[in-house]
């Protein structure tokens, strides 16, 4: 008898455990919103999409404003599919983080205002206006001889990371072929100088001197500077001084995107 009491017991245990189980799925899955925009699916909780009150989409999902449904039964926001992927990440994250060289800020501060998402819309155009500010600014890299003042480059760009980049590589490409002998060139805010430079054949980057210390060849710099940035996506403008003939002879370059 008491056998029997148990194993009804358990029946009933494992029935209810299984009734809480689905009901739990089941609010897991009605949790789950998927967003047809401009024709691209995005998949997200609802709690992510109610985390601003008062925003477009926190309208929609609780039912104060009206949105059409497409032939799936998805939510159908009529609006750039590409750019909500900032927009989506954006609630997830709580913070403005958007991939390097991106350039659509104008667009997207206006997917931000469609939103209703305040605090977004004032990210975007703060960041806009310091690339505005950050474009009328040309930022400048000095590579000279320090026995030669004569003998050097300027490197002009309106993009300060890439005038942060150039030098790392140069600064990269001179220490791997300087290796003991640190004191060959010294590095500051804007300029790096070397000990010496002296003229090679070309396609060499360093010469070792007879008294077994390596330097620099100004040619191999121009070169890792024009090559970094084209990789970089930047174009060499005319030369600022072109009485030499030639880019390599020239004392500057003048990139830009």
């Amino acid at each position: 008898m008491e056998k029997k009491i148990s194993r009804r017991e358990n029946e009933c245990e494992e029935k209810h455990s299984n009734s809480e189980g689905s009901e739990q799925e089941k609010d897991y899955r009605t949790s789950l919103i998927t967003l047809n925009v401009g024709g691209y699916l995005y998949i997200t909780q609802k709690q992510t999409l109610t985390k601003y009150p008062d925003s477009f989409l926190e309208g929609i999902i609780n039912g104060k404003i009206m949105c059409p449904f497409d032939a799936d039964g998805h939510y159908f926001i009529d609006r750039d599919g590409l750019l909500f992927r900032h927009i989506l990440n954006f609630l997830r994250n709580g913070e403005l983080l958007l991939p390097e060289g991106f350039r659509e800020n104008q667009l997207l501060a206006q997917e931000a205002d469609f939103f209703q998402l305040k605090v977004l819309s004032d990210a975007v155009k703060s960041r806009w206006e310091k690339e505005q500010l950050a474009s009328r600014e040309t930022t400048f890299l000095e590579i000279t001889d320090s026995h030669d003042r004569s003998q050097g480059l300027r490197i002009f760009c309106n993009a300060p990371d890439f005038i942060a980049k150039i030098k790392a590589r140069i600064v990269l490409v001179s220490k791997s072929r300087l290796d003991g002998f640190p004191e060959e060139f010294s590095v500051s805010s804007n300029i790096i100088q070397f000990k010496y430079f002296i003229k090679s054949e070309n396609g060499t980057r360093l010469v070792l001197k007879e008294d077994n210390t390596f330097v620099c060849t100004l040619e191999t710099l121009k070169f890792e500077a024009i090559m970094t940035a084209l990789k970089c996506g930047f174009r060499l403008l005319t030369s600022l001084d072109c009485s030499k003939g030639s880019i390599v002879h020239s004392d500057a370059l003048h990139f830009i995107k």
